[in-house]
């Protein structure tokens, strides 16, 4: 996790999950609820999705290191607004580390406020596309994307989010 986040770092336990979530200080001044959307989100989609067991990581920084990470791991020199990481299966080490999501708070915030959205409602949607992504689902083919969308839309509304792919 990012230097910058240390004094914002906090484990949740999420059914069998554990979150290691570290907000940047100006992502938690900017938006104080955004560990607890964060954790509400996440064990909606574990349990739509689920159940899995193990650690998750969860960071929450500014766009210069996202771009950073996006530029190191996929070769996009540029912000984005969640990244996943999803971990190698290892041998039976207790607890299993499942991956990491990196979240951009600052992207988060201009994509909601662009798509007239709550800054909570965005962020809840990145926080379950990444944890989706680290349990396998992806966008690659159309197929894949409306198999994602449609649990994404599913999970969202058992948190009273209304379909971010409906605007």
């Amino acid at each position: 996790m990012s230097e910058h986040c240390t004094e914002n770092e906090a484990a949740a336990e999420v059914e069998g999950i554990r979150l290691e979530i570290a907000v940047a200080p100006a992502a938690v001044t900017a938006a104080p609820e955004t560990r607890d959307v964060i954790v509400r989100a996440i064990r909606a989609a574990d349990e739509a999705a689920g159940p899995v067991r193990g650690v998750i990581g969860v960071l929450v920084e500014d766009d210069a290191a996202i771009r950073e990470l996006n530029r190191r791991w996929r070769g996009v020199d540029k912000p984005t607004n969640v990244l996943s990481f999803a971990a190698a299966a290892a041998p039976s080490i207790a607890p299993r580390h499942l991956g990491d999501i990196a979240i951009s708070y600052e992207t988060t915030i201009r994509e909601a406020q662009a798509e007239a959205r709550p800054f909570a409602h965005h962020l809840a949607h990145l926080a379950v596309h990444g944890f989706l992504h680290l349990l396998g689902y992806d966008h690659q083919s159309d197929a894949a994307a409306e198999g994602m969308e449609d649990l994404e839309r599913k999970i969202l509304a058992r948190l009273g989010i209304p379909d971010p792919y409906g605007m």
